[in-house]
């Protein structure tokens, strides 16, 4: 008898350990699931856009300034190409890191930042959100969303790294960055 209770004990606490292990992993993947929606990142099938080792793909563009802008221009130049909107929360988070790595490293690589603009209620809603913030690296406009569709970019904020030879050298990044993980990508170029 106590050897067929101590046997039922332990089947009855290993069992427990398989739910208590099997629970946990779903929690962590709810919350992995729930912090990606966070950071931007809503299709985990979606399309990976151009890929490393792929010539990024030539565009032109008008700044905040009314300039206009072509990536060739900064052919020989690291280029951190950042997609965004003022509407998105990740968004606004990161753009202070990326002021900071601007005034830092704006020498050694350029930050061009695509507004959306076509997702935008209007324009002045971008140029008051980037005099309120001071950003002071370009700031492109993405009207017709031809960008946004070039590069398959389905969630923002995500940013391409391209190198000087204009081919995209490091995967991109889907969701907000910190001023340590533009460090490593901009040490990672070349």
């Amino acid at each position: 008898m106590k050897q067929w209770l101590a046997t039922a004990f332990l089947v009855i606490l290993l069992g427990l350990v398989i739910f208590t292990t099997l629970s946990e992993k779903d929690v962590g993947e709810q919350q992995k699931s729930s912090a990606n929606q966070e950071a931007g990142i809503f299709a985990p099938n979606a399309p990976d856009g151009i890929k490393v080792g792929e010539q990024a793909p030539d565009f032109s563009l008008k700044t905040l300034n009314g300039e206009t802008v072509q990536l060739s221009d900064y052919r020989g130049k690291k280029v951190f190409l950042n997609y965004w909107a003022t509407w998105c929360p990740p968004c606004r988070d990161e753009m202070p890191e990326m002021q900071a790595f601007h005034e830092d490293y704006g020498d050694e690589v350029v930050i061009l930042a695509v507004n959306g603009t076509g997702t935008e209620k209007k324009i002045e809603d971008v140029d008051q959100f980037v005099k309120d913030g001071g950003y002071t690296f370009p700031i492109l406009l993405d009207e017709e969303l031809k960008i946004n569709q070039t590069y398959q970019i389905l969630s923002i904020p995500t940013t391409y790294f391209i190198g000087t030879d204009g081919v995209i050298q490091e995967p991109r990044i889907v969701g907000p960055m910190t001023y340590e993980m533009m460090e490593k990508k901009k040490d990672a170029l070349k």
